[in-house]
């Protein structure tokens, strides 16, 4: 179930850092930009032509060896969870973050820099409503090969709890949890990456680890250094002596808490579930969570909070009094019959709206339009949405009268139930972003019978009509 709990936010000011990419080695600045009510989190490659962007999103996951990384058309972003964790941890809904390279830069391994960066930078409410995923029943997912298991319960907060195990004795089981995610910069923020060293020999040996030294991931040494291997190190690590502490890390790191692994562990859970789209308020509880997990836990979330957003009917009462009446309607639309398809205006604010048709045997199309099985055309019902929210882009204008509003282009139509003499057609029509300069980018739905039944995006001009001499 949804729920508009509060307005969207995003950042006041632009704001860079610079840094080295873990597994590239390379120089990279990251740039922290404001964006637009409902872009969310996206990533665009400054030094690619084009400029392209790759939403944070799910369904763009493509590895998760050592982070997560995303593609889009052949461009990818890798290792993108400790700045999502950071974004999500500060309550923020939307930013542009630009990278000239194909990876964030490692920092010190956590999220602190880039929590920094963006209290840096500042926060700024929109004027939007956030979309908040309220879970109403415990959605999970197991991987039985690894007895990896993560899920979510009903709660009247985001709360996460990660549950360690890596069966070595120099790092045990380990629990983290924040009951809130304000707590996200204070108890988790700055705990670190952290790798076993048979792992880093496999990485060093392969190539896959160029830009970390000690100060930005924790080694745990889980087997005998040898002298060959103690001079491996020292080499990858540039150090002139690396020694072993008494906790089993590598030396010239201090543990920021006793359970950093399992922290470290929840930022990454935070970080990867970022690519659900929106927020959870629920209980996630994670054990054994991994990159691979998360990822096809955010992905089967994603595909539930959609189909939910597509099958929400608005919930009106048909028999109240409604905002706007047929005259009402006309007043605004230039449209008469036979070709004004909307009736009533239930709900109207700065960024949806909310409408009614009822169908009857009387529609002049019905005598054309499969006379012995009437169905209403898929294009008048797209035509419906459209006038429903010409009454939006027109509430925004003084005299919506002397104005009107001219379709740019319509996508992604779906026609999922068949519109018949009897139904009541429900449009609800949703800004997508921001009336610019007459421009209206709205996403639709018409529903019936409690089914979703039309879907569209559609994008609109509002133009101002000419006086005639």
């Amino acid at each position: 179930m949804g729920k508009n709990k509060a307005k969207q936010t995003t950042i006041n000011n632009e704001v860079s850092l610079n840094g080295v990419g873990l597994h590239t080695g390379k120089q990279v600045k990251l740039t922290f930009k404001p964006a637009e009510a409902n872009q969310g989190y996206v990533f665009v490659r400054t030094d690619l032509e084009g400029n392209p962007q790759i939403p944070a999103d799910a369904n763009l996951v493509t590895s998760t060896q050592r982070g997560t990384s995303l593609e889009k058309n052949g461009v990818s972003i890798n290792t993108s969870e400790h700045v999502l964790a950071a974004c999500v941890g500060l309550d923020i809904d939307n930013v542009i973050i630009e990278l000239n390279a194909s990876e964030p830069p490692i920092m010190d391994g956590s999220s602190k820099a880039f929590v920094q960066a963006l209290e840096k930078a500042g926060k700024r409410v929109l004027n939007a409503d956030r979309y908040e995923f309220v879970v109403q029943d415990v959605i999970s997912y197991t991987d039985e090969e690894t007895g990896s298991e993560i899920l979510v319960m009903p709660s009247d907060e985001y709360q996460v709890t990660t549950m360690v195990d890596f069966g070595t004795k120099v790092l045990g089981t380990q629990n983290a949890s924040i009951s809130n995610i304000s707590q996200f910069k204070d108890e988790i923020a700055c705990s670190r990456t952290f790798s076993f060293l048979h792992e880093l020999e496999a990485l060093l040996e392969h190539g896959l680890i160029k830009g970390g030294d000690l100060n930005n991931a924790i080694v745990y040494v889980d087997k005998a250094l040898s002298p060959e291997i103690m001079e491996k190190l020292k080499v990858a690590f540039d150090k002139d002596d690396i020694a072993v502490k008494s906790n089993g890390i590598l030396d010239n790191l201090e543990l920021h808490h006793p359970n950093e692994a399992a922290r470290h562990k929840l930022l990454d859970v935070i970080g990867d579930l970022a690519l659900v789209g929106t927020r959870i308020r629920g209980k996630v509880i994670a054990n054994k969570p991994g990159h691979t997990i998360n990822t096809l836990f955010a992905k089967k979330l994603s595909k539930i909070i959609k189909m939910e957003k597509r099958n929400k009917v608005p919930k009106i009462d048909l028999n109240a009094c409604p905002l706007k009446d047929v005259n009402q309607i006309m007043e605004m639309l230039p449209h008469r019959s036979p070709f004004l398809l909307v009736d009533k205006i239930y709900e109207l604010t700065d960024t949806y709206v909310v409408g009614v048709k009822n169908v009857t045997m009387n529609e002049p199309f019905f005598v054309g339009h499969f006379p012995g099985k009437p169905v209403m055309p898929g294009v008048l019902q797209v035509e419906a949405m459209a006038q429903t929210g010409g009454i939006l882009a027109l509430s925004t204008v003084p005299d919506p009268e002397n104005y009107l509003t001219f379709f740019m282009k319509i996508d992604n139509v779906k026609f999922k139930q068949q519109v018949v003499p009897g139904d009541t057609l429900i449009f609800k029509l949703e800004l997508i972003t921001p009336i610019r300069r007459g421009i209206c980018h709205m996403q639709a739905y018409a529903y019936t019978n409690g089914k979703l039944a039309c879907e569209a995006e559609l994008m609109a001009q509002i133009v101002k009509q000419k006086k005639e001499d």
